[in-house]
């Protein structure tokens, strides 16, 4: 072997940059539905053999969130049994296999543009298979790069996945928007208690192909993640415990150097001296903290202003609410990146605490905005924008930097999955309970009371958070993943 003192970098980003388009096609499988929507409930409700309502549109334009859920629960299961690599092949795979599915879930067994309850069945069962594909990927992409990456830039590293998943969500917006074209989208409203498309001449196109086209778009990238995932090495920590050491110190000299790949490959010999452990072999309170940081993650209600930032800015009388959610999208990656350049610097915890703080001040100021009544539109819109920036700099990418490197070596796989299945059950819950509370009407206050309960609501648990991670979370800064698995065997230990 003929390597650098210092290892090489450029092979270093290369993997990568690699691991992070599976973070980008998180981003983008979750957020391609928010375009292709209304289009696919109009097709729908075109057929004859049962009544396409409401209820069957929001559970077809959340199923892949089940398959976010069963993935991530198998994410433990694949990470140990196969390995890290092998699960983002499989991943890329289900991305891949699912934009195809959605495309022409017809293929094989039913007549092309015919809809019909099998089909809607078939459908959604090919948004599930992406569904697994996020799920998978979104538990062992971060975990991927914890175990690739140096300790001194491992959170930068890791935070870049969050960066990714924000930008695959903004260039499906962007492909949506040059699909769609100058073709007009479906106007659906009830008509006498039954749901009509009033404009069906002009959305013919997006009824018929509109939609389609905006799934099968993650075809591309789905395959060349899949293809690329072959060309790069299995983690050293997943080989080293599996007794490839010779491939393990490969990996590592190639990354870190000869001298300093000898000495992470005793390091990781001396606490993964076996493949697996039992999970609470290091006590419950690592688990729980996993556990807690993923729940409140999606707790502090996030997705709520994420994924409905269009009826939010609409029903608080901004005149271009589309204007407004790109112009938060944009600060969201911006202050992503705030967190790429200073995790390494400030510490997991500041930041945590700093944007549990900032995102409690936005969501209050929310509330109290409805409360007052009769303020700017504007004061509202700045609220909701500051909570999300303070989410993009601290919560959104640091949790998953600090799932990624909490676990000891030997539960990682494990223990990760339970976390972030956790996560996606949490995602749910807020998601499917935003609409009913913010519409929520009491006296005087009209809807106006479930807005103010609604952000309320966050922002305790913003509270709540910060004192969390106070508490209970442990700094990871420039701690090596074995020296955390050192830590909680002291701590199980009683020492």
């Amino acid at each position: 072997m003929n390597y650098s003192e210092k290892g090489s970098k450029a092979y270093l980003f290369s993997i990568v940059m690699v691991a992070v388009i599976g973070g980008l096609l998180f981003g983008y499988d979750t957020a391609v539905i928010s375009g292709a929507e209304k289009g696919l409930q109009a097709f729908f409700m075109g057929a004859t053999d049962f009544v396409y309502t409401d209820t069957i549109h929001g559970i077809t334009s959340a199923s892949a969130l089940i398959g976010c859920i069963i993935g991530s629960a198998l994410s433990g299961l694949t990470a140990t049994r196969l390995g890290r690599k092998r699960s983002l092949f499989i991943a890329g795979v289900l991305f891949f296999l699912s934009a195809l599915g959605s495309y022409d879930p017809e293929f094989l067994f039913f007549r092309h543009g015919e809809p019909c309850y099998s089909l809607l069945i078939a459908f959604n069962i090919y948004r599930v298979i992406g569904g697994i594909g996020v799920g998978l990927a979104s538990a062992i992409c971060p975990m991927y790069i914890a175990e690739i990456a140096p300790s001194n830039i491992r959170g930068t590293l890791v935070s870049c996945n969050q960066f990714a998943i924000i930008f695959g969500q903004l260039v499906v917006y962007f492909v949506n928007f040059m699909i769609l074209g100058d073709h007009a989208t479906p106007l659906v409203k009830a008509v006498e208690g039954v749901n009509q498309v009033l404009n069906p001449e002009a959305a013919a196109w997006t009824v018929e192909t509109g939609w389609r086209l905006m799934f099968v778009s993650e075809a591309l990238p789905a395959g060349l993640f899949a293809l690329l995932v072959l060309f790069v090495p299995e983690t050293p920590r997943y080989l080293a415990m599996n007794g490839n050491e010779g491939k393990a110190l490969h990996v590592l000299s190639r990354i870190n150097g000869t001298a300093k790949a000898g000495e992470i490959l005793n390091d990781i010999k001396s606490t993964a001296s076996r493949k697996t452990e039992k999970l609470f072999t290091y006590g419950w309170t690592v688990i729980f903290i996993g556990i807690m940081l993923s729940v409140f993650q999606q707790a502090v209600g996030i997705n709520a202003v994420l994924f409905f930032a269009p009826r939010i800015f609409e029903s608080i009388g901004m005149g271009t609410p589309m204007v407004q959610t790109v112009i938060m999208g944009i600060l969201n990656l911006l202050f992503t990146v705030v967190a790429i350049l200073t995790v390494e610097r400030w510490g997991r915890k500041p930041l945590l605490i700093t944007g549990s703080i900032g995102m409690a001040v936005g969501a209050f100021g929310v509330a109290l905005c409805n409360l007052a009544g009769g303020l700017p539109p504007m004061m509202t819109a700045v609220s909701l924008m500051v909570y999300s920036a303070a989410f993009m700099f601290s919560w959104g990418p640091i949790c998953w930097v600090l799932i990624a490197e909490i676990f000891p070596n030997t539960i990682r796989g494990a223990a990760t999955a339970i976390a972030v299945a956790f996560q996606w059950i949490a995602n749910f819950t807020v998601s499917a309970t935003f609409v009913p509370m913010y519409n929520m009407s009491a006296g005087d206050m009209g809807e106006k009371f479930g807005h103010l309960f609604a952000y309320s609501l966050y922002g305790f648990f913003c509270v709540l958070a910060a004192l969390f991670v106070w508490r209970m979370v442990p700094e990871t800064k420039g701690k090596t993943l074995e020296d955390m698995t050192r830590l909680w065997k002291k701590q199980s230990q009683g020492k």
